[in-house]
């Protein structure tokens, strides 16, 4: 029986929380020993042994396709839209989707869903490939916004309010703004501030939370694009939430039409759903309701100890909350243990391959400058002593001179043209080292973070090529290209 009393709803809402009823009802699909005519064709993994025996059985028969009572994706009426609205709830959204194509897929579909062919959309310029790689589909506009910069660290920062408030100003027909909630770096902009001037002008707010997943369940890290009041948000629940690789979410409010949102998400997710990413995904959120500010908490007591002890061995600097400002640094996610490496004369990407190679320890990125390692409740104390303990033998043995370091990750983009019209234009392939001056046709960047140095449509300075070979020198994984050996890159004809 409903209970109306404050501290009822809290008690039917715990109850509602402790089901999964998708990963149940796949689990009973699992034991109830159908014979299965339908994909795929592994049936079980009767029919491919050495995947079994790889995967193990239980995952090879949770491996199935779309059936009435395991509900579709793509047109949920049962156990997975169960599942999505008690996501919506545990984040504090009015909607949920489930995503299988990773957290790409969810933005693209928020700027989908949002803009079509010519209308405008104020972003910051160090986003993720995925939402430039939207606007090439659906044709829309970018208005950039160009991110704060800090000069000793090179990285780019969150958006200013006063910056945002003239992006507007210049371009009130704009359909949406997005923003990154956090950045790689752990950099948050002020949300709740601009989520509001977006609205007072008509405009939607999206966020792009692939490293923002853990804002919903701990009141000591940055606010949360749903508690901020965005109007959708793209949140990378693999991770930093527990799911399995791929699984994301996507969270809308209203006035946001879901089942228009539904229909966009439709256009590129796979009709063929695998199960194992969306029961992960209903599991994974379960988990979070109840213990996730525990984790959270474990997790920032980690990264708060590791940037402590690194910081005093000198030369490295693993920099957090002391780069609050107010502004382009409105707040900074405690958990990311980023580390400027400049300092000691190495790229943050050779600390990367040393540490891999040398020590065995996988980190998640290094770039020109930094290097970042993703902490979780699922690390133990003595991997991060093991961690601290391998750069500070680093430093001692390979210290050397910053001299010939390029020192900065973000160059403020020359845009001669829309991606859409650049990506689809008519274009030549040029060595890489005799492009400056032209106008890109595809991407470069770096990846991870994923972040594009040059995008098409804008223009091959002499800074960003220098960029370029810099990173690409330093044994930087590069994507983007035609060309698999960088060696050359299409520009506009």
């Amino acid at each position: 029986m409903a209970r109306t009393s404050p501290r009822g709803e809290v008690d039917e809402l715990r109850v509602r929380q402790r089901e999964t009823p998708l990963a149940d009802a796949l689990d009973r699909q699992r034991i109830n020993r159908l014979a299965h005519f339908d994909v795929p064709a592994h049936k079980s993994g009767r029919g491919n042994p050495e995947l079994t025996e790889y995967l193990g059985e239980r995952a090879l028969a949770m491996d199935v396709n779309s059936m009435k009572p395991l509900d579709n994706l793509g047109h949920p009426v049962s156990v997975i839209k169960e599942a999505q609205q008690l996501a919506a709830e545990a984040f504090g959204a009015d909607d949920a989707f489930f995503m299988v194509n990773g957290t790409t897929s969810a933005v693209q579909a928020m700027i989908m869903s949002t803009c079509s062919v010519g209308d405008e959309i104020i972003l910051p310029r160090n986003v993720h490939r995925s939402a430039i790689n939207a606007l090439v589909v659906c044709g829309a506009v970018p208005i950039y916004v160009n991110p704060g910069i800090n000069r000793r660290l090179g990285i780019p920062l969150g958006m200013s309010v006063a910056d945002v408030e003239k992006a507007i100003a210049a371009h009130p027909s704009a359909k949406a703004i997005l923003v990154n909630n956090p950045t790689y770096y752990g950099i948050c902009s002020d949300l709740k501030r601009i989520v509001e001037i977006a609205h007072k002008a008509g405009m939607l707010v999206l966020a792009d939370e692939a490293h923002g997943t853990h804002f919903y369940f701990h009141e000591e890290l940055p606010v949360s694009a749903m508690a901020a009041g965005c109007d959708m948000a793209a949140a990378s629940i693999h991770k930093t939430g527990g799911s399995l690789t791929q699984s994301s979410i996507l969270l809308t409010r209203r006035p946001v039409n879901p089942d228009y949102v539904r229909q966009v998400i439709t256009l590129t997710q796979s009709t063929s759903a695998s199960y194992l990413l969306l029961s992960s995904l209903d599991i994974a959120r379960k988990n979070l309701f109840f213990k996730g500010r525990a984790m959270y908490q474990k997790t920032m007591d980690f990264a708060d100890y590791a940037r402590e002890e690194i910081n005093a061995l000198g030369g490295y600097y693993a920099f957090g909350p002391e780069l609050v400002d107010g502004d382009t640094v409105f707040a900074f996610d405690r958990t990311k243990l980023s580390v400027h490496t400049r300092d000691i004369g190495l790229a943050g990407i050779e600390v990367y391959d040393y540490l891999r190679d040398d020590y065995g320890i996988q980190i998640e990125f290094g770039d020109i400058g930094n290097l970042l390692a993703i902490i979780s409740c699922g690390d133990r104390m003595m991997d991060i002593e093991r961690l601290i303990s391998a750069l500070e033998e680093i430093k001692r043995q390979r210290e050397k001179s910053p001299i010939g370091l390029f020192d900065h990750e973000y160059i403020d983009p020359a845009i001669v043209m829309p991606p859409q019209e650049a990506f689809y234009a008519k274009k030549r392939r040029v060595p890489m080292r005799e492009s400056t001056g032209l106008v890109a046709g595809e991407f470069v960047m770096s990846y991870p973070p994923g972040i594009p140095i040059v995008a098409p449509g804008e223009r091959i300075t002499a800074d960003v090529l220098a960029h370029i070979l810099f990173a690409k020198e330093k044994g930087c994984f590069m994507t983007g290209t035609e060309d698999m050996n960088l060696d050359y890159i299409n520009v506009l004809a």
